[in-house]
């Protein structure tokens, strides 16, 4: 069964003071890695007063050229550009459930054949909350993510590896 993602997520629009933020807690399109690859610190801050905000398990994906797969499980509280997307959860609905929804190629795709522009391509964020999802309880959406999330800790286990090995 599936259902919109409007139903289980929808966008956080709270602001946050850019005097809180810090290299490691401001994302924007530029510090998020393509391929789904997280984050890096950030080689700069804004010039504004207020940004958009994130908190902890929400997960923000980059809005411009969405074919870079840019996205990433908010791991603490922070701020973001808007050209990012912050997506929170509904009530009983497993945080990381929401990361892998959002994670899959087809979401990407989805993105990218509803976006609007064609040289800087930007998601629209109505058709984006239309998206088809499966629909699951709870139970079934932790495991999920615990299965995926194992996955994940291993892939990521083995680049450190390999990173190592060249060093």
């Amino acid at each position: 069964m599936k259902c919109s993602l409007s139903s289980i997520c929808e966008y956080r629009k709270d602001k946050i003071s850019v005097s809180k933020l810090n290299i490691n807690t401001y994302i924007s399109t530029e510090n998020m890695i393509p391929n789904k690859g997280g984050i890096t610190p950030a080689s700069a801050m804004p010039s504004t007063n207020q940004t958009q905000e994130y908190k902890i398990g929400d997960v923000l994906v980059s809005n411009i050229r969405p074919y870079f797969k840019k996205i990433w499980l908010a791991k603490a509280d922070g701020g973001c550009s808007n050209d990012v997307l912050v997506f929170k959860t509904k009530e009983n609905v497993h945080k990381a459930f929401l990361y892998y929804v959002l994670s899959d190629d087809d979401f990407f795709k989805y993105a990218m054949a509803t976006s609007k522009g064609t040289k800087m391509p930007r998601g629209d964020k109505k058709a984006i909350m239309q998206y088809q999802v499966p629909c699951v309880n709870y139970v079934t959406q932790k495991n999920i993510a615990s299965i995926l999330s194992v996955i994940d800790e291993k892939i990521e286990c083995n680049v450190k590896i390999n990173e190592n090995l060249v060093a």
